[in-house]
């Protein structure tokens, strides 16, 4: 779900290069979150309307009623309105805050349609638009585009540290499918800003990625974030797998996944059990009192084994479903330690046509236990990925740095903590494989390249994904690349290319396949070198996974 926050006042650390890595496949839109730092979860009023309030009454409109009358100098009223509202959201959390009619305009589009763009999730820091990710397989992500990086320049003109309005940023990087915008980034990392060519292309703006059988009895599903569609998209996806591919196991994959909408994230989970009445999620606050949301006992599918998926851009709702499925024991949890975002946020309409999301309660797992992380610190807050990577959090399981060290057990028993995420049962590394700089430079001629290689050449690659799959990529089509991103002035040596050369076959392989057979085939090419698939696999592959969990307690 799309948020938007009051950091830009706020300082943050800049994203570790090698900490990118994790972040190249998954994505979301453009302006999906802008001005936040992370996403939220969000509880629509019973009645489906939500209620509206009056901003501006008692000491705040008293004393704008005299700074208009009185003062020195002709004053914006309405922007001395909303720097005052920003100022008193930022003493609450990172996730309360005001969306402006503008930013309203664009949540719609992202949760009801399709708009023409570069397909990147982004926000505001320090007056700089910084990369959250670039939507998989979006025009930026082909390019080479990576969470972290901060757009400098559009065109001819510097958009960085100008306090240029952020919806003219948004109309600069967007137009009419098909057309080119030149952007320079700023990267971590790097000494020069690397300019990039972007063809927009439509946005879709679908919450399920991909659903495919990874193998014979394993179905796959990649989930962006928890929309309003979210559970229907989910439900078409296990049905096509369950009926006509005979599926029993299932991974759900949410790296990258920052959240939604909670009902849509037990809506999902309620499909996962037999049983009714159990418990997946509560929610409690200071005027909120305890919800809870419990399994119905009507699930249309028979699912054998289950094997969520997550890292450190995992948050909120998808928190949510990785906890309840580790809490009640009812499947394993592979990858890194999820975000840590425990908040939950209602969204109320303002008179004005802006709105308000505020916190209004924290969310808590079956066994108890809150995995909001400390923001006493917003600057730490912020900076806690990078953290992350700098301790070897992500390279060494047993540097997990735990902030609470409350024991909660598990249905059969099991030690697991709170108050910073969802650690996983498995721990895979940070794969750093794809940072090298050649692989960079290579990677973004590869989209354009494949579009005019197929033009003259797609008859040539098999007829079928399940051929093309088990073929090695002919070594001509390795050359004429080669040749294309030379013509492009990017010249790699024979040996340079050598230290590449796997990861750069990989995805150009891939590209080939998602023109050749779609989306499937993008993915079947991907995660055949994604550790995280192959470690769940393996989990799968035994009688009783959660034995694993058990022998590492």
């Amino acid at each position: 779900m799309p948020t938007s926050s009051n950091n830009k006042s706020r300082g943050t650390s800049i994203w570790i290069p090698t900490l990118l890595a994790l972040m190249l496949v998954g994505g979301m839109l453009i302006g999906t979150r802008i001005n936040n730092n992370a996403p939220f979860i969000s509880i629509l009023p019973k009645d489906g309307a939500s209620p509206r309030i009056a901003i501006g009454e008692g000491k705040l409109e008293e004393i704008l009623r005299y700074v208009d009358a009185k003062y020195v100098d002709d004053v914006n009223r309405e922007k001395l309105t909303d720097e005052a509202i920003a100022a008193m959201l930022k003493e609450l959390d990172p996730h309360s805050n005001h969306i402006s009619v503008e930013q309203l305009q664009g949540v719609s589009e992202q949760l009801e349609g399709n708009f023409d763009g570069i397909g990147v999730e982004f926000l505001f820091l320090d007056d700089t638009v910084t990369i959250v990710t670039p939507l998989a397989g979006g025009p930026s992500e082909a390019v080479g585009i990576m969470a972290g990086d901060k757009i400098i320049q559009i065109e001819d003109t510097i958009v960085a540290g100008v306090e240029m309005e952020q919806e003219n940023i948004v109309n600069r990087l967007r137009g009419e499918r098909g057309t080119e915008v030149d952007v320079k980034v700023a990267r971590a990392g790097e000494d020069d800003l690397m300019a990039f060519t972007i063809v927009r292309d439509k946005i879709p703006i679908n919450s399920v990625d991909i659903a495919y059988m990874l193998d014979e009895k394993t179905g796959y599903i990649k989930i962006n974030r928890f929309s309003a569609t979210t559970y229907q998209e989910f439900m078409e996806a296990l049905e096509e797998m369950v009926e006509k591919k005979a599926m029993k196991d299932l991974v759900i994959d949410v790296r990258h996944n920052p959240g939604g909408y909670l009902q849509q994230a037990t809506n999902l989970l309620s499909q996962l059990f037999n049983e009714k009445g159990k418990l997946l999620v509560y929610t409690e606050g200071r005027t909120a009192k305890r919800s809870e949301y419990k399994t119905t006992g009507r699930n249309f599918f028979d699912v054998d084994k289950v094997v969520v998926l997550i890292d450190e851009g995992s948050a909120s709702a998808s928190e949510i479903v990785a906890g309840a499925i580790q809490d009640l024991d009812r499947g394993v949890v592979v990858g890194r330690r999820s975000f840590g975002k425990g908040l939950v946020q209602e969204q109320y309409d303002l008179s004005d046509g802006a709105a308000l999301r505020l916190t209004v309660a924290r969310y808590y797992t079956p066994s108890g236990r809150s995995i909001q992380k400390s923001y006493d610190n917003m600057d730490e807050y912020d900076a806690d990925v990078a953290e992350r990577f700098e301790n070897g959090e992500l390279s060494e399981a047993d540097k997990v740095k735990l902030s609470d060290t409350t024991e909660y057990r598990t249905a059969r028993g099991r030690v697991v903590y709170g108050g910073g995420g969802i650690t996983p049962d498995i721990f895979v590394p940070l794969d750093t494989s794809m940072m090298r700089e050649n692989y960079i430079v290579l990677r973004q001629h590869i989209p354009s390249f494949t579009f005019r290689y197929l033009e003259s050449n797609k008859g040539k690659l098999g007829d079928n994904l399940e051929d093309f799959v088990r073929k090695p990529l002919p070594q001509s089509v390795i050359a004429d690349f080669l040749d294309y991103a030379a013509s492009r002035d990017t010249k790699v040596s024979p040996s340079e290319f050598r230290e590449v050369e796997a990861d750069i076959t990989n995805f150009l392989k891939a590209r080939l396949a998602r023109q050749l057979f779609g989306e499937e085939g993008f993915y079947t090419i991907w995660n055949e070198r994604d550790e995280v698939i192959n470690k769940a696999l393996e989990a799968l592959d035994l009688d009783d996974p959660l034995k694993l969990r058990a022998s590492k307690d």
